[in-house]
């Protein structure tokens, strides 16, 4: 046994440290040093993008687009995207966009269950799209503004729900909803100073919780067929009854037609009686002789046998052709 062990200290290895040379390191220190206060005494806004410069943490200016350079480690920039479309998307997650979407698997079921005024509940998604049109605004006035204005959708969106029935949500309030969820989101923008501006508020999908959706198709189908039942019927009312008017018009316009027509011609016969008798009474003789010669002009063209005989004969018998009336001549 080693002589030391009665001690209680074993034996520490040996270390050996590298050689540094601190003269090469006091040499490029000043070549180091300038390199960092070059590349950090400049930056670049992206066109997009404004900066909003601070020393030593206030503000002091906004920079806009290019290339820019500041104090190093005195100023720091904070880049803000003011042209950029920004969105926020609640009850579900796009992983992916494009033509074929992905979307998040977990479940947001928090912020989108939202209680109806009918007391029922509905699975509302909805994306939200805004610009920020003042970067001062956005970046000091209001401390986590992006959960901030998260916390903000989800308010108002549970407020303007919560004034309407199951049925306005899923079916035609949806766009009203959407409006008066972008009004009071706007609003309530302005009163944060958040520095935001809405523009657009979309309803995405509206749903009825999984446990009772086939209850709300049923309803949904039942409600369907009988508006389908109301159009045909509405459909049949209006194929029958305006042929009805109309076939019940034309035939009063066929009436009082023929009465105008009857009275007007009996007006034109007691006219035609009264000049008559007014004639005849001035000269009752030539009257009778007119009124028979113009009876005997429309009687005499319609008999096809006419004899012409004398007033003051006796008879007929010897003008008669008796034979030819024999043999079928006329």
């Amino acid at each position: 046994m080693n002589g030391n062990s009665g001690t209680g200290q074993s034996e520490m290895p040996e270390i050996k440290l590298p050689n540094i040379d601190f003269g090469k390191i006091r040499k490029f220190a000043p070549i180091l040093l300038a390199l960092i206060v070059i590349l950090s005494s400049y930056y670049t806004i992206d066109p997009e993008e404004v900066g909003l410069v601070l020393q030593f943490g206030k503000y002091v200016r906004t920079a806009e687009p290019g290339l820019h350079f500041k104090i190093p480690f005195a100023e720091t920039v904070k880049k803000v995207p003011v042209q950029r479309q920004l969105k926020a998307e609640f009850g579900f997650r796009t992983v992916k966009a494009g033509v074929q979407s992905r979307f998040s698997s977990k479940p947001y079921g928090e912020e989108s269950n939202i209680l109806t005024g009918d007391l029922n509940s509905a699975m509302v998604e909805w994306v939200v799209q805004y610009r920020i049109v003042d970067p001062f605004k956005y970046i000091f006035k209001v401390r986590a503004v992006d959960e901030t204005f998260r916390d903000m959708n989800e308010a108002v969106m549970r407020k303007i729900v919560g004034d309407r029935t199951i049925n306005e949500v899923l079916t035609f309030g949806r766009a009203e909803v959407a409006m008066q969820v972008q009004e009071g989101l706007q609003n309530l923008c302005d009163q944060y100073e958040t520095g935001i501006r809405v523009e657009q508020v979309v309803l995405k999908d509206v749903n009825p919780p999984d446990p009772v959706k086939p209850s709300f198709n049923e309803v949904n189908e039942a409600q369907q067929e009988r508006s389908k039942l109301i159009n045909q019927a509405q459909s049949e009312y209006n194929k029958v009854i305006p042929r009805a008017r109309g076939e019940a018009l034309q035939t009063i316009q066929e009436a009082e037609g023929y009465a105008l027509e009857r009275v007007n011609h009996a007006r034109g016969d007691s006219a035609l009686f009264t000049s008559i008798y007014k004639s005849y009474a001035k000269a009752p003789e030539v009257t009778r002789q007119r009124m028979y010669l113009e009876t005997m002009g429309k009687v005499l063209p319609k008999v096809d046998r006419k004899v012409v005989i004398d007033g003051n004969l006796k008879s007929v018998l010897p003008l008669l052709n008796l034979d030819g009336a024999k043999g079928g001549d006329r």
